[in-house]
């Protein structure tokens, strides 16, 4: 047996789940035997660490190194430019949310940059840019994995991508695609026990760090309308945005211009009467509500929205902030494929992420 090859590695974004995948990728590392792992860029959005000629950085000591000796945050061309430059092949680890990374995606794969990424908004923008990136990917010799970007840890993505490079036909997805819608409605309609209003439940789920640090963030339904938007891709409809189908915005109309998420939760309560008539109904049927994603591919019809529920039935049954997700197909007949599980949180958001580092570098030769 030779020497282990080498793969570089570049990191941006040390949040919630970049601190994770840290933690994540210094264990990783230690545990290869065939591959050595060598971080050579580590950036957040105060500074970055790297050098120029691409020395290792200590993973453990990564972050607190950054903050000691890191220095100006390069451009995106300068990024791409440096990463394409490294001695070995490269893969690049976006743990951030942002828009403009997200749409440079295609520069880096195109210089042979390899991507993995829990980050939404490449894989849910125009449907033209979910274009670019694959086709550049192909042209590049890179490769592009984005298992975290719906449902955290979940096997969702690499699920659903079998199922269709298979044969297999989807006809129907369907799930709760939200850790914090699902808090919510467990909470507010529950199927069995005392609820409570819906401002209060709101107001407790920020508290505990359930929701966004502006819940309007997730009650305007868009994480989840991006998540559907990935899978309808995946499932083979050219789904143009997240704004090409319907989203039920469970922000009060009066409220959505409001200051501030302080200023939003004061006023809420004036408004709880509207999800009471809607628990009620749902009570006068028997039902729970729940909110919900679809996809009919048949139809090509896609919608996000409250729906009720048999009490019985498994998307009314999940606990706290857990997902469900449902794959109806042909040869899964009437009994459809369900994923459940924990759908938020950094660590099994970053074990999505690390899982993928391990399909990449299986992939490289």
């Amino acid at each position: 047996m030779g020497p282990p090859r080498q793969i570089n590695i570049a990191v941006i974004g040390a949040g919630g789940v970049g601190s994770c995948f840290l933690l994540q990728l210094a264990w990783f590392a230690k545990k290869q035997k065939s591959t050595r792992i060598s971080l050579c860029y580590l950036a957040t959005i105060d500074g970055a660490l790297y050098s120029q000629d691409y020395t290792d950085i200590e993973i453990e000591t990564a972050l607190s190194t950054l903050e000691e000796k890191g220095s100006a945050l390069p451009s995106i061309p300068e990024t791409v430019d440096y990463l394409a430059g490294a001695p070995h092949k490269i893969i690049l680890v976006d743990n951030t949310s942002s828009g403009s990374i997200a749409e440079a995606y295609p520069l880096f794969l195109r210089r042979g940059i390899s991507i993995i990424t829990p980050n939404k908004k490449a894989f849910s923008g125009s449907y033209s840019l979910w274009q670019d990136i694959f086709s550049a990917a192909q042209s590049g010799g890179s490769m592009v994995y984005h298992e975290s970007s719906v449902g955290a840890g979940m096997p969702i993505i690499s699920t659903l991508k079998e199922l269709v490079q298979t044969g297999d036909e989807v006809t129907r997805i369907e799930g709760v695609f939200s850790g914090t819608m699902s808090f919510l409605f467990n909470q507010f309609s529950p199927t069995s026990g005392q609820a409570g209003k819906w401002s209060e439940t709101v107001k407790r789920a920020k508290e505990l760090g359930f929701t966004e640090p502006d819940p309007r963030d997730d009650l305007n339904g868009l994480d989840v309308a991006r998540k559907l938007t990935i899978l309808g891709r995946l499932a083979g409809l050219p789904i143009e945005s997240p704004a090409s189908f319907p989203v039920q915005n469970l922000i009060p109309q009066e409220l959505q211009t409001c200051g501030d998420s302080d200023d939003f939760i004061s006023k809420l309560h004036e408004f709880d009467d509207r999800m009471e008539s809607e628990r009620a109904l749902a009570e006068r049927a028997r039902k729970v509500l729940r909110y919900v994603g679809s996809i009919e591919m048949g139809t090509r019809k896609v919608k996000v929205g409250m729906e009720m529920f048999d009490p019985m039935h498994p998307i009314a049954t999940l606990k706290g902030s857990d997902n469900i997700i449902s794959f109806y197909t042909k040869r899964y007949g009437e009994t459809p494929l369900t994923i459940r599980g924990a759908g938020a949180g950094g660590d099994v958001t970053a074990m999505g992420v690390t899982g993928d580092l391990l399909k990449v570098l299986c992939q490289m030769s």
